[in-house]
């Protein structure tokens, strides 16, 4: 039968999703956990492939197994066998024709920057850190030049192996709650590294460095050296893959929960964005 999970991680211990040698990716514990409740090897695929750093609210995942155990195992049961950093929400048992990857129609990451003077303890490896002042408003009209189908070169990694560069970003937002600056990206997929460099490109504008009209210039250019640096992976979250209703699958909660220490204002993404 074909199982699907929703798992959660802080991906700070990690390096990314996928399987390491040195057994440090998530993957890498989820697969261990999984074979415990198992009795056998049990092979993963998700929906996406995080970095190094890089969390996730809604990682999706399935695998195809002949053992046969309740729901509540696959997600309490494999829970006791994983780190704190990760822990499965829910499971579903699915049809063949559900794959994790091939069937998200649109994936969407969150990145959260703390925009205050001084550093916080709270929000290390969990939330990027501008001490200048940024202005959200010009981040917003930044945002604006990116939404729509483009070849997205600029801001894609040079180890980067997809097939084209072209993307469909269907949604941009830039949404400040008190000293959190949340920035929303869902697109049909997603290039190496390319939220953190769009991220990266958004604090250029925010801090006052380029003026708004300059990311529709790092676009055309086609030239990853006409952006801006890399943005710290500390901030980005896998937040939501979106698959046909049908499926029936759960939606995570909206924003993580070490959030709360700063306000106490509904910050679910749908929410005023």
């Amino acid at each position: 039968m074909r199982i699907a999970l929703g798992v959660e991680y802080d991906g700070a211990a990690f390096n990314g999703w996928q399987t390491q040698s040195n057994g440090r990716g998530v993957q890498d514990a989820l697969e261990s956990a999984l074979a415990k409740i198992a009795g056998v090897t049990v092979a993963t695929i998700c929906a996406g492939r995080t970095d190094t750093g890089v969390h996730a609210l809604d990682q999706v995942v399935h695998f195809d197994t002949v053992a046969v155990r309740p729901l509540t195992a696959w997600v309490r049961g494999v829970n006791r066998f994983l780190p704190t950093s990760i822990a499965v929400r829910w499971a579903r048992q699915m049809n063949d024709d559900f794959h994790a990857r091939y069937g998200a129609r649109r994936r969407r990451y969150d990145y959260w920057i703390l925009n205050a003077p001084v550093r916080s303890p709270l929000a290390h490896s969990r939330a990027g850190w501008v001490f200048r002042p940024l202005d959200e408003s010009a981040m917003r009209a930044a945002a604006m030049h990116l939404i729509g189908r483009h070849d997205f070169t600029s801001f894609r990694s040079s180890e980067c192996q997809a097939a084209t560069p072209v993307r469909d970003i269907a949604a941009l937002t830039v949404h400040r709650t008190g000293p959190l600056v949340r920035i929303s990206v869902t697109a049909n997929a997603f290039l190496h590294h390319m939220v953190r460099n769009m991220v990266g490109a958004l604090v250029y504008v925010g801090v006052g460095r380029k003026p708004h009209a300059w990311m529709q210039d790092v676009l055309h250019a086609r030239d990853r050296a006409a952006g801006a640096a890399t943005f710290s992976a500390a901030g980005l979250y896998l937040g939501r893959v979106e698959y046909d209703p049908a499926f029936g699958l759960p939606a995570p909660d909206g924003h993580p929960v070490w959030i709360d220490a700063y306000t106490n204002q509904d910050l679910r993404v749908d929410a005023g964005s």
